[in-house]
């Protein structure tokens, strides 16, 4: 079996956004020449998340809207976590929206459902994240 293993590197300069990553995942399965197998994609900082859905602008904004109803990045002072930080509704949108996910590779194509594409959602941007690709197969 053969494994290949690569970090994407985002520093988004808004606070927060939703940025498609299928074609650097595309990109990494390439590069591994793995045709069969599972490739994983995971957030390697806690405030941000990687996701699978539907690249639609419509839906991104929904996301937005909703994630900030649900864990609302002001008032600051209502979350315990932020004595000195002010980044706890950013921890609780990358638990409701996910670290990882997994795909399988057929044929050397990433094996999706129709419109699914894989997301790097950030919700405490404005330093250098990564994401970890890893890939194994044959």
């Amino acid at each position: 079996m053969k494994n290949y293993r690569k970090e994407l590197w985002f520093n988004v300069p808004t606070r927060r956004a939703f940025i498609n990553i299928t074609p650097q995942v595309e990109e990494c399965l390439r590069e591994s020449g793995i045709r069969e197998g599972l490739v994983l994609c995971n957030a390697m900082h806690i405030t941000a998340s990687v996701f699978i859905n539907d690249d639609e602008s419509g839906l991104h904004h929904d996301y937005d809207v909703w994630l900030e109803k649900l864990a609302p990045h002001e008032p600051v002072s209502r979350y315990r976590h932020n004595v000195g930080e002010d980044n706890a509704d950013a921890h609780m949108k990358r638990q409701i929206m996910g670290r990882e996910v997994v795909v399988a590779i057929t044929e050397g194509k990433l094996d999706f459902g129709t419109w699914e594409q894989i997301f790097y959602g950030e919700f405490d941007g404005r330093r250098k994240k990564r994401v970890l690709v890893k890939i194994i197969g044959e």
